[in-house]
């Protein structure tokens, strides 16, 4: 046990370190006199390029390091973005390698640098291509949080007639000193009507603000009243309590331990979940329900250490919790990083991320484990899954179909922009890792993913989370003593691209690629 500890606090300390650093050999550059040119198929290293900028930038970055810009052009920029793509890309050989000359910004041109594969569903491979301002990136990356009023927003309906709740409410928020709660409805947001209305920019506006200090009218309608009420939400850098309503719940055929973890994005998740699972043990529960459903990812390493805390020693000892693979020229050396490549194994100790190091995890030494899911369910969590079922735990999957995200990278700057463009996947202990599309209870309808044991049930948000007549939970332990699902309930069909949709913001798509790049980088402690 102490040498997997002392294993992976080494490794992960190596990783924090080199994650941000560039990749490539040490090749002297060329001069900058000398403008690169593009040979179809043919490659130098991206070295050769690399902070070759147009605009050079002096001083120092957010982290104090000075910046290593020097004199180039928008062809240097252009060039590295190929030769670092078709390094380190994990589709590179399906890049169409047109003309370099063709597109004049270096931004557009990184756009057209990834596969135009799709997935069985029919959805883009790669969902998650994207670049952004470094500044801003590191403003984001360093705050460890995205601003909210601490209320998350479920959309039920994002078409009209729409449908938005309130899913939870984080404590010592403004949205709780507003009083919401789970349930309460939106009916109006800066005047613009939330059922019907027309204006999209001003609703996505409301429901995401972007600075700290924002504020924002709502109408609201409190689950079970008639009448509405109006609360403003200003915005702030709200601290995410990861573990929720921890109990126990006793039932005919035995009892059964829940819990909701909303994110393994925050390092207090170790030590909350270190202190949900030592609860549970207590009372020796027979079976697992873990929440979820609002879970969009974070560090892979404490998912690792709920994995283990589920299974316990016999189960994970000697196994892995995932395999980092990388395109075909990288299956031994971590291409950014330049480390040998080793598995992720079950944690088994505490990593000091928020509880003292090198002590022993309690464990439940479980064989089945319950989770109930949504599309946001994603990332980290989806590993927990793949992990599980890569030792043989039997997963029961209550809910809708996970996001499908085994994928990762190192967002990697270059000339003031920070490039992200996948560059691993993530496989179990059995060398899975294909799900693109998701995992999907085994009777879900439409598009589907990876389909498992479980049914498709859908939110009402009627019910407090943990309360057993809440739909999914209901589901979850109506399953485990009949083995049977509920009906399938018929949606109202919505096309895509339907006008109107709060989803077709382009700036809410931004917005959610800029969260799921955070949580992905969280994902670094991967590289052991």
């Amino acid at each position: 046990m102490h040498s997997k500890s002392t294993l992976v606090a080494t490794l992960l300390s190596a990783t924090l370190l080199s994650a941000c650093g560039s990749s490539g050999d040490s090749a002297t550059p060329e001069p900058v006199e000398l403008a690169p040119t593009w040979n179809q198929g043919v490659f130098a290293s991206e070295s050769n390029f690399k902070n070759r900028c147009e605009s050079p930038r002096t001083g120092v970055d957010a982290n104090g390091s000075a910046y290593a810009d020097v004199a180039g052009s928008k062809l240097y920029e252009k060039h590295w973005l190929r030769s670092w793509s078709h390094s380190t890309y994990l589709w590179y050989d399906e890049i169409i390698d047109s003309d370099i000359a063709a597109i004049d910004e270096p931004t557009d041109y990184f756009n057209t640098l990834k596969t135009t594969a799709v997935t069985s569903s029919g959805r883009p491979r790669d969902r998650f291509h994207y670049s952004q301002d470094t500044a801003e990136y590191q403003q984001l990356a360093s705050s460890g949080a995205a601003l909210s009023y601490g209320a998350r927003f479920r959309l039920l309906e994002s078409s009209p007639p729409r449908e938005g709740r309130i899913a939870y409410v984080e404590p010592n928020s403004p949205a709780a000193a507003a009083g919401l709660s789970r349930g309460a409805e939106i009916v109006s947001i800066d005047g613009v009507d939330f059922v019907y209305g027309n204006n999209t920019t001003v609703l996505n506006d409301g429901l995401f603000p972007e600075e700290a200090g924002e504020s924002h009218t709502f109408v609201v309608r409190d689950l079970g009243e008639t009448s509405t009420r109006t609360v403003v939400l200003q915005a702030a850098v709200v601290t995410n309590e990861p573990v929720k309503s921890t109990r126990i719940i006793h039932t005919p055929s035995g009892k059964v331990g829940y819990f909701v973890l909303n994110t393994f994005a925050t390092k207090t998740a170790e030590a909350a979940l270190i202190e949900a699972v030592s609860e549970l043990s207590v009372d020796d529960p027979d079976d697992l329900v873990i929440d979820l459903r609002y879970n969009g990812g974070g560090y892979l390493a404490i998912s690792s250490q709920l994995g283990y805390m589920i299974a316990g020693s016999a189960l994970t000892d000697g196994s892995v919790f995932e395999k980092t693979v990388f395109n075909d020229k990288h299956q031994t050396v971590n291409p950014v990083t330049g480390g040998l490549l080793t598995n992720l194994p079950f944690i088994d100790s505490t990593i000091g991320f928020s509880a003292p190091a090198s002590q022993a995890l309690p464990s439940l030494n479980l064989n089945r484990v319950f989770i109930l899911s949504s599309g946001s369910t994603c990332s980290a969590s989806e590993s927990l899954i793949n992990a599980m079922r890569g030792i043989d735990v039997e997963v029961v999957l209550i809910g809708s179909t996970t996001c499908g995200k085994p994928y990762g990278f190192y967002s990697t700057d270059n000339c003031g922009v920070t490039y992200s463009t996948i560059q691993f996947r993530g496989e179990n202990d059995k060398n899975f890792g294909d799900y693109t599309d998701g995992f999907s209870p085994n009777n879900a309808t439409g598009d589907v993913g990876e389909r498992i044991q479980g049914c498709q049930v859908t939110e009402d948000i009627q019910h407090p989370l943990g309360d057993v007549q809440e739909v999914m939970l209901k589901a979850a332990l109506d399953y485990r003593t009949t083995s049977t699902c509920p009906a399938v309930p018929v949606g109202r069909p919505v096309p895509r691209n339907a006008v109107g949709d709060l989803n077709n913001d382009p700036r809410l798509i931004e917005r959610q690629l800029r969260e799921q790049i955070r949580l992905d980088n969280l994902r670094l402690v991967k590289q052991w």
